[in-house]
């Protein structure tokens, strides 16, 4: 799809002033325990629930610095500049306020849209921490939106209409003559969506009466079009407005809001999907994630398995082939060609809304099928990764950006909005991903834990308590993960009985263990699923998770020679201080060291120098780099062939074997793909995967004697698969096993055609160094 005028060139005319931030105290409440007012119609086809906001508390961590920050700007904004367009549109006074400016100035196209954020996330506020004042600012809002809306007939606007622009618009929306840039829907479901929370959350009643009359004029107006008329409109961005009819329906139980939220099923973007086939190419890509999630809504709502196909299609397709590693995607707004990653490393990465949207997509599917880890890793990455450091740590107020630059030498906050990330103001900007923000750092609890019947799930490792009110039991989550890679879970209260607790076990991790009062139990914690402890509990009970974490590259879709530095759930970035870079660094990947226990330091070499790596949610105040060049002249990287000093020949397996303990051996070049390996960087040495059987090299049963047979395994994350690589300055190098201390070699020092791999002692031997080729 196309708008007549981009985002990008509004925001150029829109302009955006700073404003300097004024702190605000917080002052903390009781949170709700429940929701306020819970839906009519319970979803299809969910096991896994969500505890309710206030269940679930932050503790002191980053985390809760993130929310805190958001809560003072929230509690600042002066609510009558939010109301002054609704009110000038709806023919009342202004009361002196002042306009704001940015995507909420008189003049802009959408203005209102953001003012449904607010809505939620003052809703969430309240429910979160039982701040009053956010309780206030949300029901006062309300209240003068009502006032809107009685003066309709002065206004000359249809009965329920509520916008801060003409209900003409909509006329040429519908006729598609629209040309100004407006995206009436778009603004209208954010408004829909904003007095949904108010009233679940908070318990409004005229929150409701005024959604439902706005909801009744959408109805009345997309029920008067013609399918063929429908679908031309949907055309133009809608944002979620399945999404919350679909919601809407299951609140009340009114079959009409499901017939209206059904309208909006865009077939030229479904039909694809539900062939699970990609034609993201060129969409605008925040266009298109409300309407997935709003697929997944409407499957909970009827239970039509289509729907869930086109989610989980969608969610398997963008994750797949159109996501950096920072968990966001699309370029200047938009998605490209599948899997086309290295070739748009700009400044215009990553808008903040499709992360956003992608979260919550993510936690809607997830409830469906809570066995699939899939779900969660990309949660953690994407959360932990773009969206903890989308917000401005030195901002009292808790500004966003809008893209996150992935540029070599990028910077958070500089630059303009539509080209970089810069910062956004107290009441010059009013993006969408502002908005999008104000919910995100709002909840950013709402994930941690899940139940279905007496099952708990732990899916994050987040410094919090649950209150599992409805069966008497606390459990308390401490952690200084991830900068170390143990989270305790203690359970109090009344926690006798016995049930289960499913704790998610990341797929980037080896050798997790799961232990309960110091003792390590006997539980399956297979990398990518869940380890189920079930047990009879006692209060005091705790549960110590360790999760080993590990240095590792990720290469770029596209590109193998260009890849991100990971430790565990966190990407790597390089602070390059205020030096410009114009391409990406070359990192040398075997230099990479982590140099201090207390926090995620490391230092490498790159483009010969030495330069400092930190979490990426962390690179504020400093340019930085994200992804690397790893090819051929920076050290051994990417896939590699093994060639024998002694015999020339290279490292291969029997047979091309794809089995457990197939035995490694050398062989005359032949180009098949069980001689080439993948060099993965493990701290301080690397494991070498095998490209044909994808298992690692290793040593029959860890032994630690000469002439031990050297294997292929499946990666569990024992020491005699990690090996050190040492240069001999000669062009060759000697691998060592970690475990064992001894050296890759060939038995009996033979240069024939099928001898066995082994390890051997360091006695200057011939077979016992390898020339390592990078392939290209």
């Amino acid at each position: 799809m196309s708008l007549p005028v981009s985002r990008r060139s509004l925001l150029r005319t829109a302009g955006a002033a700073a404003v300097a931030a004024a702190a605000q105290p917080f002052l903390g409440g009781s949170p709700a325990q429940a929701a306020v007012i819970p839906p009519v119609r319970a979803d299809i086809g969910v096991s896994a629930h969500p505890f309710a906001l206030g269940q679930v508390r932050l503790t002191a961590s980053r985390w809760l610095d993130n929310q805190n920050r958001t809560l003072n700007y929230l509690r600042f904004v002066d609510v009558d500049r939010l109301l002054y367009n609704f009110r000038a549109n709806h023919r009342l006074s202004t009361n002196g306020a002042s306009a704001n400016g940015g995507w909420d100035a008189p003049s802009f196209p959408f203005r209102t849209h953001v003012q449904g954020h607010f809505l939620t996330a003052w809703a969430q506020s309240y429910a979160v921490t039982g701040d009053t004042v956010c309780r206030d600012k949300a029901t006062r809002m309300v209240a003068e939106l009502a006032r809107c809306q009685a003066n309709n007939g002065a206004a000359g606007f249809g009965a329920g209409y509520l916008s801060g622009f003409p209900e003409s618009d909509f006329t040429a929306l519908e006729q598609r003559t629209l040309s100004n840039g407006n995206v009436p829907y778009y603004a209208i479901h954010k408004t829909l969506a904003g007095l949904l929370d108010v009233w679940r959350l908070i318990g409004s009643t005229q929150a409701r009466d005024v959604l439902l009359a706005l909801a009744a004029w959408v109805d009345r107006r997309t029920g008067a079009l013609s399918t063929a008329q429908m679908q031309a409109m949907l055309g133009t961005e809608f944002g979620g407005m399945n999404d919350v009819l679909a919601d809407l329906y299951q609140q009340t139980g009114d079959a009409r809001w499901l017939t209206a939220a059904r309208r909006f099923d865009h077939a030229s973007v479904f039909d694809p999907l539900a062939s699970n086939q990609d034609r993201l190419s060129g969409l605008h890509a925040n266009t298109q994630v409300p309407k997935w999630i709003g697929a997944v809504r409407e499957f909970k709502a009827t239970g039509t398995t289509r729907y869930r196909d086109i989610a989980n299609n969608a969610w398997n397709i963008c994750v797949g082939a159109h996501t950096y590693v920072i968990g966001g995607n699309s370029q200047a707004e938009h998605f490209r060609a599948p899997n086309a990653i290295a070739g748009y490393l700009n400044q215009d990465t990553c808008e903040s809304c499709n992360t956003f949207n992608m979260l919550k997509l993510t936690r809607e599917l997830f409830t469906l099928d809570p066995s699939r880890g899939e779900w969660f890793d990309y949660y953690e990455r994407a959360w932990l990764n773009h969206m903890i450091g989308q917000q401005n740590p030195a901002d009292s107020h808790g500004h966003v950006t809008y893209f996150t630059p992935l540029n070599p030498g990028g910077r958070r906050g500089v630059g303009p909005a539509w080209g970089g990330g810069t910062w956004s103001t107290d009441y010059n900007s009013f993006w969408c991903c502002q908005g999008t923000g104000l919910e995100m750092h709002t909840r950013l609890m709402d994930s941690v834990y899940f139940h279905n019947g007496d099952t708990l799930t732990v899916n994050m490792f987040v410094p919090s308590v649950l209150d599992w009110s409805q069966r008497g039991i606390t459990v308390t989550q401490t952690t200084s993960y991830p900068v170390g890679d143990t989270t305790t879970l203690q359970v109090t209260g009344n926690a006798g009985g016995t049930w289960p607790m499913r704790i998610r076990i990341p797929a980037w991790t080896q050798g997790a263990t799961v232990s309960v009062n110091g003792a390590v139990q006997n539980i399956p914690t297979t990398p990518g699923g869940y380890a189920t402890l079930t047990r009879s509990w006692s209060a005091g009970d705790t549960v110590t998770v360790r999760l080993p974490m590990r240095v590792v590259l990720r290469a770029a879709n596209d590109n193998p020679d260009v890849a991100a530095v990971t430790y565990g759930p966190v990407v790597l970035s390089g602070n390059y201080g205020n030096t410009a870079l114009s391409s990406l660094p070359r990192l040398d990947t075997a230099t990479i060291r982590r140099t201090g226990s207390t926090s995620l330091a490391f230092t490498a070499t790159a483009n010969g120098s030495t330069v400092n790596l930190g979490p990426f949610h962390d690179a504020h105040g400093h340019n930085y780099t994200v992804y690397w060049n790893t090819g051929s002249s920076g050290g051994p990287s990417g896939s590699v062939r093994l060639a024998n000093a002694a015999s020339g020949m290279v490292l291969g397996i029997q047979d091309m074997s794809t089995a457990d303990g197939g035995r490694a051996l050398q062989w005359d070049d032949s180009g098949t793909a069980d001689h080439d390996w993948e060099v993965i960087p493990d701290g301080d040495a690397v494991r070498l995967r095998n490209v044909h059987s994808a298992k690692v090299l290793g040593v029959q049963n860890m032994s630690t004697a000469d002439n031990a047979t050297v294997l292929q395994w499946a990666d569990n994350g024992t020491a005699d698969h990690r090996w050190t690589l040492l240069a001999q300055g000669d062009g060759t190098y000697k691998i060592r096993n970690v475990h064992s201390g001894k050296l890759l070699g060939i038995a009996g020092n033979s240069t024939a055609r099928g001898a066995f791999a082994v390890q051997a002692p360091d006695d200057g031997s011939a077979d016992n160094r390898w020339r390592i080729v990078n392939n290209t």
